[in-house]
């Protein structure tokens, strides 16, 4: 087949896949994906950094090909496989890669080196480089450094700077899922940049805030970021304005929230669902931003990214046997999985359910909620009988405003 590299910079290419068709990635919805591979030419000795999944090696091959002929090459020689990560998403193709190079010098961590041996077993017998921070590759006239990224998001994750064009291969950190026909942050608005940036954020790598702190400070005293002009993820589009993917994760990293409440509710018979409407109302009138979910559509995806940079949740389901909603477990499952209440000063709770006689959810939701580290208002749940009457709606107005006003002081 046929398909163009990008150039991206003096004797850089972009040889990565477009997967137009993904819609799930194990459980995070998407419109599509990339997976960023990246040629860099040296004098000497010319490396290709990440790879992509397997299936798509036919138009990965195509595009390292198109690399070569744009740089005047006729013969296809790749002398260093930088593999900063080892999820599937990222290595898939690397058994067809290895027979077309098979000499090439293979570097990762240690951690991805034992760990591709046992996802890959054709690479059981591959020799492969270990690095640590700091260990560098000359390609002639052109230098990669190695920073050691652990749980930013896998034990194997690895950074790659090239030093002399400022260009940061960052793997999965700063991506975002999404798929699109051209390759640049410039390409795209701020609020694609940032909603999707977000979203890959809160889902992937949340858990690792303390250590997107950590990182960035080791990095910055350094002295990699100082010549930074660019940052290309193994997702998404690449950031020709790193400073703002940067602000972006320090701001999330750090717990800044805006003055922004998410609502998620889920209803049977339109009873809590009618609630959350009266919540959002209550919100609004006091100018702060909400943002509603339907939990049976919204995927958790979605959700989390709304969470992320809200200063509060409001949660409503309707009470089943005794308990919550059945639907609402998963979402706390990624409420734990993600940690993301307790960033920065944790975020404010309240629940909402609508019963038809005995009740229940709004205990195992407090309680569920409480656990993945929210700050729970317990005295200011509602919990109401069947359908709610004037009276019920406008209590959940009042509460609504009164969580905005919490949310501003």
């Amino acid at each position: 087949m046929k398909a163009d590299a990008v150039k991206i910079d003096d004797d850089v290419y972009w040889v990565g896949a477009l997967d137009w068709d993904a819609r799930d990635f194990h459980g995070f919805a998407v419109p599509g994906m990339t997976y960023n591979a990246y040629l860099v030419f040296g004098d000497e000795k010319i490396a290709l950094i990440d790879n992509v999944d397997s299936g798509f090696f036919p138009e990965f091959w195509a595009r390292i090909e198109d690399a070569f002929k744009q740089e005047g090459l006729d013969n296809i020689k790749i002398d260093v496989l930088v593999q900063n990560h080892i999820e599937n998403d990222h290595i898939g193709s690397i058994p067809e890669l290895l027979e077309k190079v098979p000499d090439v010098e293979f570097y990762c961590t240690a951690v991805a080196a034992a760990g591709l041996k046992k996802q890959i077993h054709s690479l059981e017998n591959q020799e492969m480089k270990p690095v640590k921070t700091g260990d560098t590759v000359d390609l002639g006239g052109k230098t990669l450094t190695f920073i050691n990224a652990p749980m930013l998001h896998w034990p194997d994750s690895n950074f790659t700077l090239y030093n002399e064009g400022g260009i940061l291969f960052s793997n999965d950190a700063f991506g975002q899922h999404v798929c699109e026909s051209k390759r640049f942050d410039s390409d795209k608005s701020d609020s694609f940049m940032e909603l999707h940036t977000r979203r890959f954020y809160a889902n992937l790598v949340s858990l690792s805030s303390m250590l997107v702190v950590k990182k960035a400070e080791e990095m910055v005293e350094a002295g990699y970021l100082d010549n930074l002009k660019m940052i290309a993820p193994c997702h998404g589009q690449i950031w020709t304005n790193p400073q703002r993917a940067i602000d972006l994760y320090t701001k999330w990293a750090t717990g800044q929230c805006d003055d922004k409440i998410t609502v998620i509710y889920n209803t049977m018979h339109h009873s809590t669902q009618k609630l959350a409407h009266s919540f959002c109302e209550g919100i609004m009138s006091e100018g702060v931003e909400v943002k509603m979910h339907f939990l049976q559509f919204s995927p958790e995806s979605d959700i989390l990214a709304d969470v992320l940079d809200s200063k509060a949740i409001a949660l409503g389901v309707p009470t089943m046997m005794n308990g919550p909603y059945p639907k609402v477990g998963n979402l706390m499952y990624y409420f734990n999985a993600t940690n993301m209440a307790t960033i920065g000063d944790g975020k404010k709770a309240v629940t909402f359910s609508s019963k038809g006689w005995a009740g229940g959810a709004i205990k195992k939701l407090n309680e569920s909620l409480s656990v993945a580290g929210f700050d729970v208002l317990e005295d200011d749940s509602l919990d109401i009988k069947f359908a709610p009457n004037d009276d019920e709606l406008d209590l959940a107005y009042d509460l609504g405003k009164k969580l905005a006003q919490i949310v501003k002081d």
